[in-house]
């Protein structure tokens, strides 16, 4: 019922901000051609002086401030401003609305708890999320055995030092990072994981289905909790649960600096690596099409793909047992004789990956900063890892049944409305 009330909602609002929208869009002509010309003089503009150094520099990002105003000041003052609220909230609300009529409960098989189960913590994840829920009590109080993982020790050690001792489900709470090594011993042993969302941004948890305001309810899993098996990706031999990012920011992060000026450093980056000249960034990859690529801003490669420039459910994995990397690669150059530019954004899903290089590349590996030999390979892992999820969380992404086009996500709030929604895959 909230599902249906939801996409109600959601159908109502939309068709009234659509209408709202073509009156104000219709009686205050020009006013919108104006402000959409400010905005792209700012975009180009921005970019024109991130690319450079100096005057340059100050000059573009100066012109694109300018630009900036000038398109807040047209909205503000060149129209009737309470008329522009209204359809900004319209158009939130029918978004707000949208998400919560998509939002599914996967419908999980229920499997037997294991008898010597382990949480590992990191006390200092997510500014102390561990402590501040008590989630050592909690765990015994389930009959987990809770081990912190403290300063200087490794956590690898700890996780193969528990199944030694025959521990026969493990779990996490810390960051993705952590969840990654455990998830892969996890793997390797054939034992279940659970994901405790103690991080700061639980990104892994948000794809898996684990609701991540109730860190200790995650605790469940061990208790009474559904099963999903899902799949893992490494690199080089090393397991991921997310992405891992190479490119630009990987650059930025690596250099002395940054964690004091992060913006400044970001920005000087920029000009050395896609500026003219600039080569930090010469990496070698194979797209889709089986030809051969260089260069390129940014390159995400992923344990699945990722929902990307979506009003609903961007930057989540609608699955993540789907057996394909995400590759995602961001302003990529065009290459020597062609005269074509090549798409700024190329998306698509492969088994494997490989990315060349002359030097070890920068990568952010679920969100940790390090240096990894080339070349880079690729490769997934389908169906390793067996996941127990709490019988109360969602057990699948808040993407999971959100339809990738305008026409199929309006035919689905409709089918939602009427009770006849499609469940999410257990």
């Amino acid at each position: 019922m909230r599902r249906r009330v939801a996409a109600v909602v959601a159908l109502l609002a939309g068709t009234a901000t659509a209408v709202l929208g073509v009156i104000v869009v219709v009686k205050e002509f020009p006013r919108g051609l104006a402000v959409v010309a400010c905005l792209a003089i700012a975009v180009v503009a921005a970019w024109y002086g991130a690319l450079r150094r100096g005057v340059a520099r100050v000059a573009g990002l100066y012109i694109a401030g300018i630009a900036a105003a000038g398109a807040i000041v047209l909205i503000v003052v060149g129209g009737k401003f309470g008329v522009d609220l209204l359809v900004l909230a319209g158009v939130l609300l029918t978004l707000a609305a949208t998400r919560a009529a998509f939002l599914a409960r996967a419908e999980l098989p229920r499997a037997a708890a294991p008898q010597r189960a382990v949480l590992f913590y990191n006390p200092r994840s997510g500014g102390g999320k561990a402590e501040r829920f008590a989630l050592a009590e909690e765990a015994r109080r389930r009959g987990i055995e809770p081990i912190e993982l403290k300063p200087g020790e490794d956590l690898e050690t700890l996780v193969r030092d528990a199944v030694a001792r025959g521990a026969d489900g493990l779990a996490m709470a810390g960051g993705d990072g952590s969840q990654a090594i455990v998830a892969a011993i996890a793997a390797e042993h054939s034992l279940p994981y659970a994901c405790v969302p103690a991080g700061t941004r639980n990104h892994f948890a948000l794809d898996l289905g684990v609701d991540r305001d109730d860190v200790v309810g995650a605790l469940d899993a061990f208790v009474d909790g559904g099963q999903r098996w899902v799949d893992l990706a490494e690199v080089n031999g090393r397991v991921f649960v997310n992405n891992v990012s190479l490119g630009l920011y990987a650059e930025a992060v690596q250099r002395s600096g940054y964690r004091e000026a992060k913006l400044r450093t970001l920005l000087d980056t920029v000009p050395d690596a896609l500026g003219a000249g600039g080569s930090e960034l010469d990496m070698r990859w194979t797209g889709p099409g089986g030809d051969g690529h260089r260069g390129g801003m940014a390159v995400l490669v992923s344990n699945n793909r990722y929902r990307l420039g979506r009003a609903v459910g961007s930057g989540t994995r609608p699955r993540i047992d789907d057996g394909l990397l995400g590759i995602t690669v961001l302003g990529a150059p065009p290459e020597a004789g062609h005269r074509r530019a090549q798409r700024p954004w190329r998306e698509w899903s492969a088994p494997t990956f490989e990315v060349e290089a002359d030097r070890p590349l920068p990568a952010g590996i679920d969100g940790e900063a390090l240096v990894l030999d080339a070349p880079l390979r690729f490769r997934i892992r389908p169906g390793v890892l067996q996941v127990r999820i709490a019988h109360q969380h969602p057990g699948s992404s808040p993407s999971a049944t959100a339809p990738e086009g305008l026409r199929d996500g309006l035919a689905e709030l409709v089918r939602i409305a009427l009770g006849r929604d499609r469940k999410p895959a257990g």
